[in-house]
């Protein structure tokens, strides 16, 4: 039996754009043509493949792209890919949303990210499952897509095994030893920027650089999350602490800030998330 070149699904550009993670396409090329894109893909672009090898330069480094492999590209990044095996067959998906850069960063692949997993992981399979359960309903507008692809990106993040650019590998040692630091200090409101960069030894200016790099954030926005983690796990765990001492208990000055914050934050206030857990 003949096979098709290429399946996919192009969805529209109007109603999805607006969800906070949204899928442009979805398809799998049983015979992958090369590719040069010198002002790189206008999306995010990932990139794995199915059976055979080909190879991605990026950023003058060449990924050779075997099973069980992949690269998520950024938008704008320029790159060359071609089959180095007789046939290499792909699977790709192109995605953007207001959401997608912390996310990603959230999951340590806000760079060019290059994966690989074990075989027999859910990696395997998951793209060309959501593939034929997207040809099979419809999707007017792209909610089914953007809740796989969401999916998708967890089960990636939680089995693959990340191959980061060396500067952010690079700058999570460097960040390390502050960010345990934190984890001791929070509750200390008298901390600010110069403070976190005296602790590695570096300027503010140097120590914003890095967390924006690495986190998408600046260290004194990481440190607000770290306040807020904490107070979460005192609202949840000591039902007998008010919300001004657990405020308090974890850095914050007054409790109006804390709960403009906490709600800023989680969009409910500290007493609701407290009712909610």
């Amino acid at each position: 039996m003949n096979l098709p070149n290429h399946r996919r699904i192009i969805f529209s550009a109007s109603a999805e754009q607006s969800l906070p993670l949204f899928v442009e396409s979805i398809g799998i090329n049983f015979d992958q043509e090369p590719i040069t894109r010198p002002d790189g893909y206008p999306l995010y672009h990932w990139l794995q493949t199915e059976e055979g090898e080909g190879a991605l330069t990026v950023g003058g480094t060449t990924w050779l792209l075997s099973q069980n492999s992949g690269l998520l590209l950024p938008p704008g990044m320029s790159h060359h890919y071609e089959a180095v095996s007789p046939q290499w067959r792909t699977m790709y998906l192109t995605f953007d949303g207001a959401a997608v850069f912390s996310l990603l960063a959230s999951l340590g692949m806000n760079e060019a990210s290059y994966l690989r997993w074990e075989k027999d992981s859910p990696c395997d399979s998951l793209l060309l499952q959501m593939l034929e359960r997207l040809e099979s309903v419809e999707d007017m507008f792209g909610l089914e897509a953007s809740v796989d692809a969401y999916r998708f990106l967890g089960t990636l993040s939680k089995f693959g095994r990340l191959h980061q650019n060396f500067s952010v590998s690079r700058n999570i040692d460097k960040i390390q030893p502050l960010v345990r630091w934190m984890e001791v200090h929070y509750h200390n409101p008298d901390i600010g920027l110069d403070d976190l960069a005296d602790v590695l030894g570096i300027s503010s200016r140097y120590l914003s650089t890095l967390f924006n790099q690495t986190f998408g954030m600046s260290p004194y926005v990481y440190f607000i999350n770290v306040r807020l983690r904490k107070a979460k796990e005192l609202l949840a765990g000591k039902e007998e602490y008010t919300v001004t001492r657990i405020a308090e208990d974890v850095g914050f000055r007054d409790v109006s800030h804390f709960v403009a914050t906490f709600r800023r934050s989680t969009g409910m206030t500290p007493e609701q998330f407290r009712k909610l857990h």
